[in-house]
Formats: C-alpha cells, structure tokens, sequence
C-alpha cells in the first residue's frame, strides 16, 4: 500500500489538473463555437460565463483574474 504524505497527494492533484485545465478549455471552445445548446459542453460554457459575469461585471476583468491565476497554478 502506497504511503500517503503531502507530496504525493500534491503530485496526485496536479496530475488531474493536468487533465482537466485541457478538457475546460477544449469545452469552453466549443461551447463558442457551438453555443450554450451544444451537449456537454453547454453547461461548462454556462457556468465559466456565470462566474466572469460574478468576478466583473463587464467580463474583461474577470477574465483577466482568472488568467492570472491559472497561470499561477500553472508555475507551482
């Protein structure tokens, strides 16, 4: 049985960040293509646009925020 310690829960968690932040991505794309109607990945748009619309009220700045973290992630 593997030993549970803080770095390899941390490595587990970047691992599936790793997955997921592609799959956001490639679904907030097609729901910009396709629309907010497009299966799946019409609710992914939904929501990501409902939370820049919460963060700025007109979206840039929301957006920008969002960015900024996720590349903080990114370098950690």
């Amino acid at each position: 049985m593997p030993k549970l310690n803080l770095k390899s829960i941390i490595k587990f968690l970047n691992s599936i960040i790793d997955v997921l932040v592609p799959v956001i991505a490639v679904s907030l794309l097609m729901g910009i293509i396709f629309g907010p109607d497009a299966p799946f990945v019409g609710g992914i748009y939904l929501n990501i646009n409902q939370v820049i619309v919460m963060i700025g009220q007109d979206g840039l700045l929301g957006l920008i925020a969002i960015i900024i973290i996720l590349f903080y992630f990114r370098k950690n």
